[in-house]
């Protein structure tokens, strides 16, 4: 398959990915900022704003960890709080409709897996491409039958 790219390979939603981190370094910033400047705050009420700003960083960069690995040996599917193993052979189809948030990958054991880190948020061009790379690499590496 010429679609196939070379393993190991990462899909990314990379402009996701950087705005989710860029976002969350400048909130974290600016609350614990804000938490130093005002005067008034206690120790404690001090230590609530940073808390309350890492949590918020914590959660956008969970949001920004989501990925996809193709290795020889089967695809990784890293999801917000999950993380997936999967072989070759176990994934029947990959599937991006139009409407849909991200991939979605169907297995053999008759369910269906979001993929994550293949998104057309704001890269819609890059996901399709994403997508499809991963297509071929399935139909390369799978072991079903094509019709």
């Amino acid at each position: 398959m010429s679609d196939a790219p070379a393993l190991p390979v990462t899909f990314r939603p990379g402009r996701t990915r950087a705005v989710l981190l860029t976002a969350g370094v400048a909130i974290f910033a600016t609350i614990t900022a804000i938490a130093l400047l005002l005067e008034k705050l206690g120790p404690g009420e001090r230590l609530s704003f940073i808390v309350t700003a890492a949590l918020i960083f914590g959660v956008l960069a969970m949001l920004a960890r989501v990925k996809v690995v193709a290795e020889d040996s089967g695809v990784t599917v890293v999801n917000i709080a999950s993380r997936r193993r999967l072989d070759w052979a176990e994934i029947i189809q990959v599937n991006l409709r139009p409407g849909d948030p991200w991939v979605f990958l169907n297995l053999s054991d008759g369910t269906s897996l979001p993929a994550l880190g293949i998104q057309p948020g704001i890269a819609k061009q890059q996901a399709i491409t994403d997508a499809r790379a991963l297509r071929a690499l399935v139909e390369a590496r799978g072991t079903r039958d094509l019709p």
